[in-house]
């Protein structure tokens, strides 16, 4: 089990959860692949700096956390989706901590 240093993370307000949650090589068959998990939080982070254009100023103030925390989200996502594509394992985006600004709910997963 992974330890926790410091100050717990605080939920990440997201407009989109994806519909679409797994991601794999053409051609290679489940069994042989190895997956790589990408948080909701972390694919918000990705659509809103690469997709939508903002700043990431202006994105942290969005998902409601520091710059900070918010460019670790963003590092942590790309890192993941580069590791993925340039090795050829699936990509599975589930978990993490937020709160979906559509319906209010707050998701939590804490074996994250």
């Amino acid at each position: 089990m992974k330890k926790c240093r410091g100050r717990p993370k605080c939920p990440r307000r997201v407009e989109q959860t994806p519909d679409v949650t797994y991601f794999k090589p053409r051609g290679v068959p489940m069994s042989d692949l190895e997956v790589m998990s990408l948080t909701v939080e972390e694919l918000e982070s990705l659509r809103l700096v690469d997709i939508e254009g903002l700043r990431q100023e202006d994105a942290a103030a969005r998902v409601g956390i520091s710059r900070r925390a918010f460019w670790e989200d963003l590092k942590n996502a790309r890192m993941k989706v580069a590791i993925a594509l340039s090795t050829g394992k699936a990509i599975e985006i589930k978990g993490g901590n937020y709160i979906s600004t559509k319906c209010s709910d707050t998701n939590e997963d804490l074996g994250a």
